[in-house]
């Protein structure tokens, strides 16, 4: 496992001005609501591509597939650079990759050429589980839960509101102000994030695993290319059947050569962990459910009149219709938050997608105005956003603080392959199931009701997975009922049981003399049931420390301090994601006898 390190040249973890810790949440929050923005900033135009860029149709969708593919493909290659040269930078990176790819497109149409840059559009999706990664790195666990949250649902929140916007600078100037406009919103964001976000104190050690970033890319690509290209190519045709073979050969020797791999891109082994695996396998299914409700009412409200049940809106009224979608993710951050103190992420998530299942239910029904679909935007946008918000949560408490972006990354691609499965499916549905009005074919009701079908079961797939997950509640109420249960502070008994408080899970706390004055730069270190170390921190000015253990199980603290008798502890740690809190209190002993002795 890899361990954690500090900041290098001051030996401690930074402590950033309240100015800027202040900063920090909205500034991340706004960095991922951003990229997110490119995954629906073409939606308005989609049905113009081909007549704007002088191509076919089939040609034309490479430009939405472009942009996946590579959102795809960088959120779990830029999480690990970010957990081994630093969060802030690679997020830089991201943005600096969307500006370039924004201004590329502002100036050509050319197709070739606009592909690339939505390429490069897309690449700047990594920012959102490295934004996730400084959170947890920087924050006070008091604030954790709400900015976790709020960045996870920038994802559907950026997608909602670029919707509307997108909508009305298509419809009233050149199309190419999208770019423009996305362009000055990475800058901005860059701007901001210089400002006042520090640069993340923990790393990774090891080197980057280049041959595994290639074999997951090459995988990734040979399985997603197929999904979303599967409408044009048709399921059963030859090149869709050998790019699934082949996607599925490149995973199993990329998966072997992982395994093997002292520093692997993916830990696959913390991956295949109950609240990991479980966690990122209804990640999918909200993906799935989340795009439908996207794909679905846009058409709907634009649909003429004349068809009988479409309602005869304008291109910048269905996008507001359906930007309560995204409002309402961002609204959630702080109920999620309240929901998760008090019964763990896990009851979140899973009445997350029970609100959402209700949602979907009550669409069937409520597709004959405009405003019913603006009240299925909101539940179905409630329930999402505390389904998103759940997920960064459950998986921070089951790895270490240096995989943090690593894991993130690949969480934020599970949702990225759900979203391109839905895509590819409903597609399907609505052409299979069109009807012709006025010579062209048209979606029909039915198709739009069982796209919402597919979405309730998609949420009937991920509750299941859910209710497997470990519950947080039960070990927080075992470990509270315990008897003489109290944090350790100075002059406390120090053969006190550890108290088990909110956060994002380990052992936390700080070191102190028995005056109860911090003790900086002393070494606690984390040794195992065997005996061996599991792992090693430094104190920071405060006596502040932070150690994730590898799994769960009975522990012992030791710290030591030049000056000071060294104090060990015992303590469990639950293992699930549910942290600990211990300050270690050291004597004056050995400082005592070294001044007797003196001459």
């Amino acid at each position: 496992m890899p361990q954690t390190t500090t900041d290098q040249h001051a030996g401690k973890l930074p402590d950033p001005s309240p100015r800027r810790a202040g900063g920090i949440v909205p500034v991340l929050a706004f960095a991922g609501i951003t990229v997110a923005v490119m995954q629906t900033l073409l939606v308005p135009v989609i049905k113009d591509l081909p007549v704007l860029l002088h191509t076919a149709p089939a040609n034309a969708t490479w430009v939405m597939t472009a942009t996946l593919l590579a959102g795809a493909v960088s959120t779990p290659i830029m999480g690990r650079l970010g957990d081994l040269f630093g969060k802030r930078r690679m997020l830089l990176a991201s943005l600096a990759v969307m500006v370039v790819g924004s201004l590329i497109c502002g100036f050509t149409n050319d197709l070739v050429i606009m592909i690339v840059g939505r390429a490069l559009q897309g690449f700047a999706m990594g920012a959102i589980p490295l934004g996730i990664g400084i959170m947890r790195d920087e924050l006070p666990r008091e604030k954790l839960g709400s900015a976790m949250a709020l960045m996870s649902s920038s994802i559907g929140v950026g997608g909602g509101l670029a919707l509307p916007a997108a909508a009305l600078v298509a419809q009233n100037a050149d199309w190419h102000a999208l770019f423009f406009g996305a362009a000055g919103l990475g800058v901005l964001s860059m701007l901001l994030t210089v400002r006042y976000v520090p640069e993340s104190s923990v790393r990774a050690n090891g080197t980057f695993d280049w041959l595994g970033a290639i074999g997951l890319s090459a995988g990734l690509v040979s399985l997603l290319l197929p999904i979303t290209k599967s409408s044009d190519w048709g399921w059963g045709s030859p090149t869709t059947l050998g790019l699934f073979g082949l996607a599925v050969a490149i995973l199993l020797l990329w998966g072997v050569m992982e395994l093997r791999s002292a520093a692997p891109l993916v830990d696959l082994r913390t991956t295949a962990r109950r609240e990991v695996l479980l966690t990122n396998l209804a990640s999918i299914m909200v993906g799935v459910a989340f795009y439908a409700i996207s794909l679905v009412l846009p058409q709907l409200l634009q649909l003429p009149a004349s068809t009988g049940y479409g309602l005869g809106q304008s291109m910048v009224v269905a996008g507001l219709c359906v930007a309560p979608l995204g409002l309402t993710m961002m609204f959630t951050a702080p109920v999620y938050a309240r929901i998760s103190a008090r019964r763990g992420p896990k009851v979140s998530l899973m009445l997350g997608m029970l609100i959402i299942g209700i949602g979907y239910g009550a669409g069937l029904g409520l597709m004959n105005a405009a405003w019913q679909t603006i009240v299925i935007s909101v539940v179905v946008g409630a329930g999402i956003g505390l389904a998103y918000s759940s997920l960064p949560a459950l998986i921070i408490g089951a790895v270490d603080p240096s995989e943090t972006g690593a894991a993130n990354g690949l969480n934020t691609l599970m949702r990225s392959i759900g979203t391109s499965v839905s895509s590819a499916v409903i597609g399907m549905v609505l052409a299979h199931t069109s009807i012709r009005t006025g010579g062209v074919a048209v979606p029909s009701m039915d198709g739009f009701r069982i796209s919402f079908l597919i979405a309730t079961g998609a949420v009937i797939v991920g509750l299941v997975l859910a209710a497997f997950l470990p519950s947080r509640r039960s070990a927080q109420r075992s470990a509270q009922q315990s008897p003489g249960q109290q944090p350790l502070v100075a002059g406390a008994d120090r053969t006190a049981r550890p108290t088990l408080v909110a956060g994002s899970g380990g052992f936390r706390g700080r070191v102190v003399d028995t005056d109860g004055t911090p003790v900086a730069r002393a070494n606690v270190t984390l040794i195992d049931p065997r005996g061996r170390q599991a792992g090693r921190a430094t104190t920071d000015g405060e006596g502040r420390y932070t150690l994730l253990p590898p799994s769960g199980g009975r522990y012992v603290l030791a710290g030591t301090a030049t000056g000071y008798a060294p104090h060990a502890l015992p303590a469990e740690y639950p293992g699930d994601g549910v942290p600990v809190d211990v300050d270690l209190v050291l004597g004056q002993g050995a400082r005592e006898r070294r001044t007797t002795v003196a001459p």
